[in-house]
């Protein structure tokens, strides 16, 4: 099957229907996650904060989430290949290597070169062959792409509605669990985590709202929305990789300009600061991206007091050296 996904429109956003399906395939494979108020981490924003967990999930990221309902629709509509292909920096690729397992599907994860060690490793531990092709994620995409074109293996997008059912679960989640969330941050890679809070904010009626974050070292979404048009913008950030993005998807910007509150840009530096704080507040593990939300919060801590802030920890999957680096300082 030669087969390449072309992203969904950017007005399919699932349903609250939809998320309640999807949630029922997701707990199926894990329990929902945790957030937690933490007092430590609440008391140096100067507001209350909760945090969502997601790397404890299996994976350690969000992704997961979106992988199991993408391949339950192949496997639905009787459109199961014998082989996917997908490009990653990690997360995505490690989450469409669980579910292609599970369902007894080869993959092929396309990563660009001197990607994450450890992340590299987790997805060939899930059964994944990789490929190393050019210098960032656009690149190991577009080769991606054209391989599949070429070859027997279906690609799988970053951005899609059958992989937004999945992710909005999360939000789901943690807007339910949090009824009163005046903001919640989430960090943009290429916009699934994003246009599935908006997803879930919409289904449930909540009164939340969302403000998108970008590295100032990756600035596609930010420059895209203010241009209302995609705009490419170079990459190089050197702690986030799961938002180093080097183009925007079009149906993603479609969403995120009609509904984000506004955008926020934080630096290596600030990301850094973020990364060791949730440790040193939780104990708990974050990679760039996934601290990048509450580095934005504390970015724009003064505009928040007595507001109830929600952000996710989108992901723990930080190669073991760089950690060492950012605890040191």
């Amino acid at each position: 099957m030669n087969a390449v996904l072309s992203p969904s429109p950017a007005t399919a956003l699932p349903t609250l229907a939809d998320i309640e399906t999807a949630a029922r395939t997701v707990h199926a494979e894990f329990q929902a996650t945790p957030q937690y108020r933490w007092a430590l981490l609440s008391e140096r924003l100067g507001t209350d904060c909760w945090l969502k967990h997601e790397n404890h999930n299996p994976v350690g990221a969000f992704k997961i989430r979106g992988g199991l309902t993408f391949f339950e629709q192949l496997a639905q509509s009787g459109t199961l290949p014998r082989q996917v292909i997908s490009a990653t920096r990690g997360n995505h690729g490690q989450s469409i290597a669980w579910a292609a397992r599970k369902n007894g599907v080869a993959c092929t994860i396309v990563v660009p070169h001197g990607n994450s060690v450890e992340k590299n490793a987790a997805m060939r531990a899930l059964g994944a062959d990789l490929i190393e092709h050019g210098d960032d994620f656009q690149a190991a995409r577009e080769h991606a792409i054209a391989l599949a074109a070429q070859g027997s293996a279906m690609m799988v997008p970053s951005f899609h509605t059958d992989l937004l059912r999945g992710v909005s679960t999360l939000w789901w989640e943690f807007f339910r669990a949090v009824p009163d969330m005046d903001v919640a941050y989430v960090p943009i890679g290429l916009g699934s985590g994003a246009c599935s809070a908006i997803a879930a904010k919409l289904a449930l009626k909540h009164r939340v709202r969302i403000v998108g974050v970008v590295s100032d070292r990756a600035t596609t979404y930010a420059d895209s929305i203010r241009a209302g048009r995609v705009v490419e913008a170079p990459v190089s950030t050197q702690i986030a990789d799961g938002l180093a993005v080097r183009v925007a998807d079009p149906g993603a910007l479609e969403v995120l300009m009609e509904h984000l509150d506004h955008v926020v840009q934080v630096s290596d530096e600030e990301i850094a600061a973020a990364m060791k704080a949730i440790f040193e507040d939780t104990h708990n593990v974050a990679e760039g991206a996934g601290a990048a939300a509450f580095a934005a919060a504390m970015q724009e801590r003064g505009q928040l007091k007595g507001q109830v802030v929600g952000a996710a920890l989108t992901g723990g999957n930080v190669d073991t050296a760089v950690f060492s680096r950012v605890l040191a300082g």
